[in-house]
């Protein structure tokens, strides 16, 4: 091969090589080597609130990486802990999950429908002298556990006999023994530098109904005892969690070791999707719910997976905004307005454009025949000439935005004002001649007179206008209610305060209820969504929008400050 092919060859495997993230690279390390047949990753929520923007970052790598590699992806609950676990974020998980574009077939699983095989695996530990029933409280165990800079000191059960532990053990599993008095901890190194590693505790007695096996059991496993355990049971090759995780990770390894599973799973971690001046905490988030401040956990100010599918954010747009977030060992905070910019690019050219007025003014167009309507050819979407056309009627009273007149208008302001002409969109020129106010100054109608020469929006003598205003004929206008968001939290202070308060922007919802639109929408239904000529995208809100009352949530404004790189 001549030098130049070689040298085009290496760019290219190069460029490959730079195109996979970190994760990849070991996945392919793993079956090259043969330490794997077969990818099968998982999902791992624990049911007790709703999604957020970051765990569809976890959904979409793991089923990524399940479909780049012709595996299996499995969306299993972590419910070891029923104390806030509730069938409502089961159900609303499952929707966000298949939302988000996570396909978990039918792999749905439990981590409760292996608490026997959990039950089995602390009675193996026990046998092989790695687990014991410890009594110390609590408040004991964090003290004998030591610090940082000091090691722990060994528990005085910690020498019990095998026979002892399995009949405490047993006991504990009949409801011998009250909540809290007695707990099951694996057998290892209180001198270990990682303190996750200083005999951890791994069951605990709680009386507490379970959303999923009810009352049977009142013994709980830990998390990171159960975890690994599950990942063994259901084949998952790749565990791929968080760096919150990375020291817990000898732990997951020696459970799997001592339980002696022929097919290990191997635990990765990667970085959190961190975004700016949002609230994504369960406990905030509930706190603002139960004090009426937002409407639910699906209230279009917030970022749960529920809340952007009501504002009206689409699958396509987070799968976007993901996969240029890309996946690191590295921390880092990701703009807010990188994810509007995914949302506009998706939107732009499916969406129909329609005129829309939101303040409106009345214009009369005093030449205009009053009984007259008539019927104006608009694109769909100047954008995407694929879309089509539609007609819109014209007549003689219109709708226009308030901010398009003023009576006394500064430099370079190029819309209506006394004497001035502008373009209607896609009709005709127009020319303020005068204007009405009510008593408190407020204008109240624009009067006009058009040129029929200009239809389409173009003269005939080569006049040219600089200012366009769109527009809906107030005989056929639908009356609707738009709401337009702005960021729950005050940008300028941060989302928390010293004393964990959160800082709220109290304007952040505007509710306008006279609000006129084109008739060519009626019929639509949430999440139906358009584009408001100049004023963003909007979608019906699937919650409160109804036939004879629609309800529009603003997705986002038309600008934007995210420059993609």
């Amino acid at each position: 091969m001549e030098n130049k092919e070689m040298n085009e060859v290496r760019e290219l495997e190069a460029t490959e090589k730079v195109s996979k993230n970190f994760i990849e690279m070991i996945i392919d390390k793993d079956l090259e080597e043969g330490k794997v047949k077969s990818i099968v990753t998982r999902f791992p929520p624990e049911p007790n609130g709703y999604l957020h923007i970051g765990h569809a970052k976890s959904i979409l790598l793991n089923y990524g990486l399940a479909k780049k590699y012709g595996g299996k992806f499995n969306l299993r609950f972590d419910d070891t802990n029923p104390t806030k676990e509730k069938t409502e974020f089961v159900d609303s998980i499952i929707e966000d999950v298949k939302w988000v574009g996570g396909d978990f077939e039918d792999r749905l699983f439990f981590a409760s429908d292996y608490f026997d095989q959990m039950y089995e695996a602390a009675v193996k530990l026990i046998k092989k002298g790695k687990a014991f029933v410890c009594e110390l409280t609590a408040e004991e165990i964090r003290e004998y556990r030591g610090t940082l800079t000091e090691p722990g000191k060994n528990s005085p059960y910690r020498d019990r006999s095998i026979e002892e532990n399995l009949k405490l053990f047993e006991e504990m599993k009949e409801g011998i023994y009250p909540d809290g008095s007695k707990v099951l901890r694996a057998k290892i190194d209180m001198a270990s530098p990682n303190i996750n590693m200083r005999d951890p505790v791994i069951y605990r007695v709680a009386r507490i109904h379970h959303h999923n096996t009810g009352d049977k059991w009142c013994i709980y496993p830990m998390y990171d005892f159960a975890h690994p355990i599950e990942d063994a049971i259901e084949g998952i090759t790749h565990s791929i969690c968080t760096l919150e995780f990375e020291d817990h990770r000898p732990l997951y390894d020696w459970v799997v070791k001592e339980l002696e599973y022929e097919q290990p799973p191997k635990q990765i971690e990667f970085a959190k999707l961190y975004l700016t001046n949002v609230i994504t905490g369960k406990r905030y988030i509930k706190r603002l719910v139960e004090e009426g401040i937002v409407d639910g956990w699906d209230d279009p100010r917030l970022v749960s997976i529920s809340a952007l599918r009501r504002r009206g954010f689409t699958p396509e747009a987070i799968q976007m905004f993901m996969e240029l977030c890309g996946v690191s060992k590295s921390q880092s905070s990701v703009d807010y307005a990188m994810l509007e910019y995914c949302i506009r690019e998706d939107l732009k050219l499916k969406r129909p454009r329609i005129m829309a007025v939101l303040d409106p003014v009345k214009l009369v167009i005093t030449n205009y025949p009053e009984d007259q309507v008539e019927y104006l050819e608009a694109p769909n979407n100047q954008e995407n000439p694929a879309m089509g056309t539609r007609t819109v009627p014209f007549g003689r009273e219109l709708y226009i935005e308030r901010e398009d007149f003023m009576a006394c208008p500064p430099k370079k302001y190029f819309r209506l004002f006394p004497g001035n002409e502008v373009r209607l969109m896609n009709a005709y020129f127009v020319k303020c001649d005068s204007y009405i106010i009510d008593e408190n100054g407020r204008v109240t109608e624009v009067h006009c007179t058009y040129d029929p020469e200009t239809k389409g929006g173009n003269s005939n003598d080569g006049r040219k206008v600089k200012g366009t205003i769109h527009w809906v004929a107030a005989k056929t206008a639908l009356k609707v209610e738009t709401r337009l968001y702005e960021n729950i939290v005050d940008e300028a202070k941060g989302v928390y305060n010293e004393d964990g308060s959160l800082n709220l922007n109290p304007n952040s919802i505007t509710v306008l209820k006279e609000c006129y639109v084109e008739p060519s929408i009626a019929g639509a239904q949430a999440p139906d969504s358009f584009q408001f000529l100049r004023q963003g995208f909007f979608c019906l809100d699937m919650k409160d929008s109804t036939p004879e009352k629609p309800v529009f949530n603003r997705i986002v404004s038309l600008k934007s400050s995210y420059k993609p790189q």
